[in-house]
């Protein structure tokens, strides 16, 4: 018998560092996922994202969270793609880390993403969980480079990068809220400059690999 994993394989991805675990979010977890966010992602007079979605009322945001995965799996395709992983610690959902790219197949390239739950920042959970899946992507996924970026008064979202290896590619100004610019600072990362974490365990990446054209 066929279940949705068959169908869509994001689903039926786990990638394991040792107490941490990346898998693709069930509508369960998702319910789960935007409660955690409604606690809180970081402080409401910073904004540290492109896309301000934080910004919605708070009662609003697990049914953002829903749409916004439902999109990603809607859209998916070897054409445009983005990996939305749940995060866990110990059996605990903390988060979600992302790797979006389109035209993959010609770049083998991409761009990471993530958040935490504000009660889970500052103790090292944001520096594994993108080493894991920068060792996922360039592993697993054939990548030859990955990409990040931060907004420059966003110091731990450019730290947790640079602790990974990526360097320094350009400033840029950008909009952030309504009326407000900002200077967001990219970053890349390649196999060679790669500062690997804990070893991963893969399941289910054959099946993401057929589903990406690979």
């Amino acid at each position: 018998m066929s279940v949705i994993s068959d169908v869509y394989p994001v689903l039926g991805l786990r990638i394991t560092a040792g107490s941490l675990e990346l898998r693709g979010l069930t509508d369960g977890d998702l319910a789960a996922l935007g409660v955690l966010a409604q606690g809180g992602v970081h402080p409401p007079e910073r904004m540290p994202f492109y896309h301000p979605w934080t910004d919605m009322p708070v009662e609003q945001i697990p049914l953002g969270m829903a749409q916004y995965h439902w999109g990603v799996r809607a859209r998916f395709s070897p054409a445009a793609w983005s990996l939305e992983l749940g995060v866990w610690v110990d059996g605990e959902l903390v988060g979600c880390q992302g790797f979006g790219t389109s035209d993959y197949l010609v770049t083998r390239t991409g761009e990471t993403g993530s958040w935490l739950g504000i009660e889970h920042q500052g103790s090292g959970i944001g520096t594994r969980m993108r080493q894991a899946m920068c060792a996922f992507v360039f592993d697993h996924l054939d990548a030859d480079e990955v990409t990040s970026g931060a907004f420059l008064d966003n110091p731990a979202s450019i730290a947790v990068s640079h602790k990974v290896g990526y360097a320094d590619n350009g400033i840029s100004r950008k909009k952030r809220r309504d009326g407000e610019m900002a200077e967001h600072l990219a970053l890349r990362l390649t196999p060679e400059t790669f500062v690997r974490g804990e070893p991963i365990e893969v399941e289910g990446a054959a099946a993401v690999r057929r589903l990406i054209g690979l």
